[in-house]
């Protein structure tokens, strides 16, 4: 089977891909979700003439002028209201968010008055009419379309939501991912490891990239290298509602890598497998009716980068997300060599000197390195069959840091 080049493979994996279906949350648990349906007003904000200030509401009139003094008949509060009327030559005592009384249309701030006695204010300044007031609809009138389908709840638009008194929102459901490790060598973290054994982590670092775009894990652990071990977690995935399945490890074409196998007797019909691209040539992508199943190496970096390259995009579509690679030009700290039929993405150290980015490509590349891909602020993407580079040399970064 010949390699697919990974432009070719993203586009596949990408294919028919849309949101998922909205489902109802309460407001409060709305935050870094997608809508899936428009949030438009159900209220008035504010519902009524309000004082934007502590001060005196009176007519303009009356503001406009240092003449005179002026009676105080009444006070209001926010949550309460004025039951009278306030005539020429009269004031109320009135507070921050309080509805203006009937009459009124000005509010003079408290530090513009003088109080010579009891029941009386004289002005200390003019006040322009209609100063110090928020006018009924100011912020959004019922019926207003407030935020839009689509739109990445944060908290000034759940703020708004709850002000035009929403309690709950239709979000698109969050992806789930369940993530199965494969193979007799792993343990996990904390383990005492036996003869050729080694510590799973893959799991780890694609729960991260999967969380990062906004969708929930189901780990379901290790896999022993059996059909029926792999098959009993497929099942269960399945059972559990996952929308994507991540197998880590046992996709290549070794005797003991069963992924492909298994998920085709569950049900899966192949896509691709076997990318044009270094590190994670082994990928393979294919469907078991609406769930994607997504067959990552067993090695480490490749793994990582797989996840940042093909897991993130899926996930975040089927999260109605925005998502897309931060690539940038950097200028190479170190020479590269030529490149083969592959695209290549290179571990490199990141540094910014006199505004210009630095990268530093590390001088072992193998796919097993972690500390490496830790170190790594990027990845430079040399294209295949790209000549060699020397330092100083213009280069494409995918930032990762």
């Amino acid at each position: 089977m010949a390699l697919v080049p990974m432009e070719t493979a993203l586009q596949r994996l990408l294919e028919d891909v849309g949101p998922l279906d909205g489902e109802s949350v309460p407001l409060k648990d709305a935050y870094d979700r997608v809508l899936a349906e428009s949030i438009v007003a159900l209220r008035t904000q504010p519902p009524f003439d309000a004082s934007a200030m502590d001060g005196y509401a009176m007519q303009g009139a009356d503001a406009q002028t240092t003449d005179g003094e002026l009676a105080v008949i009444g006070e209001v509060a926010a949550g309460s209201t004025f039951s009278g009327s306030v005539e020429a030559g009269q004031c109320v005592r009135i507070f921050t968010g309080a509805p203006l009384p009937a009459g009124t249309d000005t509010v003079v701030i408290q530090e513009n008055v003088d109080r010579p006695a009891d029941g009386v204010i004289r002005l200390r300044e003019p006040t322009a009419a209609g100063r110090n007031v928020r006018r009924a609809g100011l912020d959004f009138t019922t019926g207003d379309l407030l935020v839009e389908k689509g739109h990445l709840m944060r908290a000034s638009a759940l703020s708004l939501a709850a002000s035009a008194n929403h309690a709950r929102l239709k979000v698109v459901k969050r992806p789930l991912v369940a993530i199965i490790a494969t193979g007799d060598e792993l343990c996990l973290p904390g383990s005492e490891l036996g003869p050729g054994q080694i510590i799973s982590s893959n799991s780890y670092g694609i729960a991260a990239a999967a969380r990062a775009v906004g969708a929930d894990v189901l780990d379901l652990g290790i896999a022993p290298d059996r059909e029926d071990a792999i098959s009993a977690l497929v099942k269960q995935a399945v059972a559990a509602g996952a929308d994507v399945i991540v197998t880590s490890g046992g996709a290549s074409v070794g005797d003991h890598d069963l992924v492909h196998k298994v998920l085709t007797r569950e049900g899966m019909t192949l896509d691709f497998w076997r990318i044009a691209m270094r590190p994670g040539k082994p990928l393979m992508f294919g469907r078991m009716d609406n769930i994607r199943c997504l067959g990552l190496p067993g090695n480490p970096v490749a793994s990582l980068v797989c996840s940042q390259l093909f897991l993130k995009p899926l996930l975040a579509r089927l999260g109605g997300r925005t998502f897309h690679q931060d690539i940038r030009t950097a200028t190479l700290g170190a020479p590269v060599s030529a490149n083969d039929h592959r695209q290549d993405y290179v571990r490199a150290a990141i540094e910014e000197r006199d505004g210009q980015l630095i990268a530093t490509p590390f001088g072992v590349q193998d796919s097993s390195m972690l500390r490496t891909m830790a170190a790594s602020g990027g990845l430079v993407i040399r294209a295949p069959f790209q000549p060699a580079s020397e330092i100083g040399d213009p280069c494409q970064l995918m930032m990762i840091g």
